[in-house]
């Protein structure tokens, strides 16, 4: 392709740009006054729209296809339904309560986020992340007594106070959810990034299989909790190996070898089948069938999952004295459910073409933890497992969710105590399946070393960070590590020359760019990222070693400015006796012939990469505009964004540089000083 653009115009400054081309002069009302100001009436149709907004159900379901969407909403909510139940019991033991909150958790969330959520094809209820999380509390808060008969009254005491420790978190997380929202910050979540999220997943996923070896080998152990509690649980384990009870293994490694390929079998083969294989809830079922008939319980000693009550929860209000104590830890799960959640509902929106809104997820999400807790729930937040068989089981809407609750249902009232007999070690090998997309995140390293060496030390260091010390420990130090290479990024975004490509107005690095030439008598500086405090000593170190200036080549110059004015006024006094001055002409003659080399009569800034200024930056540009000014050099700025020109001029830029060598385009500053040589340049024409 050899097309060619010829363009003919004036040069423009930023001034004559603003008043050829600019907004008018009213100045636009603040974002937060703007807001106010629209909702300041309050009509019906302004409510209808308020009330859709706050609760979206009413805006899908008049518009809901019958015929079209109902078939695959019913087929995928009955699926995840199905799903809900081992997964529900079996999650409930990684919150160190008993299962039947499990199911609990797995009925009212989906309710709710049918009702608030905007994610079409979200499936809520028990996470194994936030569920281990959430366990690691209720063991620090209510630990294992040494000596527990299951069948005991004070059996049922102990149950009580961990279920209200858990509902506790969940209630809290829920008001804190709440409390995002009506501040509007939907977008901390970000601070959550992608390695962040897949290396914290994936970490904790082993802290989840360490943590269920006792329960597969049928040992009766406390669960260790804090830094280094995985290796703190290895070691028990392998302290107390002679113990094992062999019935439970042979259980665990008969589940595990049905789970495993049957689950491979799904995911290789998710295209082909219309709805995956229930194997959790088939395997659930005969090893229960199995216990009764052997009485493996009563033969063997085997842990089972014991008296599951029929019917709905009794409203409770959570244990409330404990939340200053699970308030620190209840951060850290928030942020997580929240991250995951809000990251599996925009995957799905952006590959099914609809939007989602960050914010109402966190109203969906914190109604669905506040009222939950009332019920004996323990934290909720979307699954990766079960969002990802809705969506592949055909899912269209929010009412899949409808079917999905209504099987849980109807677990809760019928069929929850036939499950008396379910041996535990199958929920813990349950738990462990479960983890397949968590451990195969793994495989995603290789490439993300090869685009981004620090996304990959991200990732790293979140995930040894989770594994040796722990969960929450683990996630904060990932987040600060992320946000300090950020950091570290900003302060060495490095100053480089640029140079014209011959007949273009192209402006390129000259360090790159080998056929780019710098324009003589030009110094054209670039900056690639914000000037702020943090490195605004890097900045002006890049720009005086690219300028050749130092303090003692300022003064020394100075010095010789001012024997030079001397000089010249001398001059004027003996001009009329005929006596003529050899001494130098100019200030920027005496700058070219300082060094020999230098030749730089301006210098040229380009801030088209500069995306914020702070004042400390801002003074930073005084300081270097009458730096140069000592030394005859005048300054010139090219391509500044709205907010570094406010920022440049509030902090009295214009006092020591002239407003008018502010221009548009790093082409129009250096037309007009390759004419500003020749002759005054008011109306110069820039060829492109």
């Amino acid at each position: 392709m050899s097309a060619s653009v010829a363009v003919c115009r004036d040069v423009y400054t930023e001034d004559r740009f603003r008043q050829t081309y600019g907004a008018g002069d009213a100045p636009r009302p603040g974002r937060l006054r703007g807001r106010l100001s629209r909702g300041r009436g309050c009509s019906r149709a302004g409510c209808l729209r308020l009330l859709r907004e706050r609760a979206p159900v009413l805006a899908w379901l008049p518009r809901y296809r019958l015929r079209t969407w109902i078939l695959g909403d019913a087929v995928a909510g009955l699926t995840v339904g199905i799903l809900h139940i081992p997964q529900g019991m079996a999650f409930a033991l990684l919150t160190s309560v008993a299962p039947i909150y499990g199911l609990y958790t797995s009925f009212f969330p989906v309710v709710l986020y049918m009702l608030f959520g905007t994610g079409r094809h979200v499936s809520t209820g028990t996470f194994a992340v936030v569920s281990l999380m959430t366990g690691s509390v209720v063991e620090q808060l209510v630990p294992v007594p040494l000596e527990l008969n299951s069948s005991s009254p004070e059996a049922a005491d102990f149950e009580a106070q961990r279920i209200g420790v858990a509902s506790a978190v969940a209630f809290l997380s829920g008001i804190i959810m709440l409390c995002m929202f009506g501040l509007q910050l939907g977008f901390l979540s970000t601070y959550l990034s992608e390695p962040i999220v897949k290396a914290f997943t994936s970490a904790a996923a082993f802290h989840v299989t360490v943590s269920q070896l006792q329960s597969m080998l049928g040992l009766r152990l406390p669960r260790h909790t804090g830094a280094f509690s995985l290796f703190k649980t290895l070691a028990s384990v392998m302290e107390n190996l002679q113990l094992t009870n062999v019935a439970e293994l042979v259980i665990s490694l008969v589940c595990l070898a049905v789970l495993v390929p049957v689950k491979e079998v799904n995911t290789r083969f998710r295209q082909q089948l219309r709805t995956p294989i229930p194997v959790e809830i088939l395997t659930v079922i005969i090893a229960t069938g199995v216990a009764y008939a052997s009485s493996l319980n009563s033969r063997f000693d085997i842990e089972i999952v014991g008296h599951i009550p029929a019917g709905f929860p009794r409203p409770r209000i959570p244990a409330l004295h404990t939340l200053p104590e699970v308030a620190g830890d209840t951060v850290a799960i928030t942020f997580v459910g929240y991250a995951v959640s809000v990251s599996l509902a925009m995957i799905y929106a952006d590959k099914h073409g609809y939007s989602i809104q960050p914010n109402q997820e966190l109203l969906a999400h914190g109604i669905s933890n506040t009222v939950s807790s009332l019920f004996t729930c323990f934290p909720s937040s979307a699954t990766l497992a079960t969002t990802n068989i809705l969506e592949s089981a055909g899912g269209y809407t929010q009412l899949s969710g409808l079917f999905t609750s209504l099987v849980v249902l109807i677990v809760l009232l019928l069929i929850g105590p036939l499950f008396y007999f379910l041996p535990k070690a199958v929920l813990a090998c349950i738990n462990v399946t479960s983890l397949r997309q968590m451990f195969v995140q793994f495989q995603d390293l290789p490439e993300l070393w090869r685009v981004s060496r620090i996304d990959f030390a991200v990732w790293l260091v979140t995930w040894l960070s989770v594994v040796v010390l722990n969960v929450d420990l683990g996630l904060a130090i990932g987040v600060v590590f992320s946000m300090m290479t950020v950091i570290c990024r900003t302060q060495r975004a490095g100053c480089s020359v640029l140079g014209r490509a011959s007949n273009t107005e192209i402006y390129r690095p000259i360090d790159n760019h080998s056929k780019c030439y710098e324009v003589p008598g030009v110094k054209i500086l670039t900056y690639n990222g914000p000037i702020y405090y943090g490195n605004r000593s890097f900045f002006r170190a890049d720009v005086n070693r690219l300028l050749g200036l130092s303090p003692e080549r300022i003064r020394r110059i100075e010095k010789a400015r001012k024997a030079v004015e001397k000089r010249e006024r001398e001059a004027i006094r003996t001009v009329e006796r005929g006596v003529a001055n050899t001494s130098f002409s100019s200030e920027s003659e005496f700058f070219k012939s300082d060094g020999g080399e230098s030749e730089v009569q301006a210098v040229l800034i380009d801030c088209s990469g500069v995306a914020f200024v702070d004042v400390a930056g801002a003074r930073l540009f005084i300081q270097i505009c009458v730096e140069c000014q000592k030394v005859g050099v005048r300054i010139y700025l090219a391509n500044c964004n709205e907010s570094v020109l406010k920022i440049l001029t509030s902090s009295g830029l214009m006092n020591y540089m002239n407003p008018q060598h502010i221009f548009v385009t790093v082409h129009d500053a250096v037309v007009y000083i390759q004419h500003q040589k020749e002759k005054p340049a008011e109306n110069t024409t820039v060829w492109v």
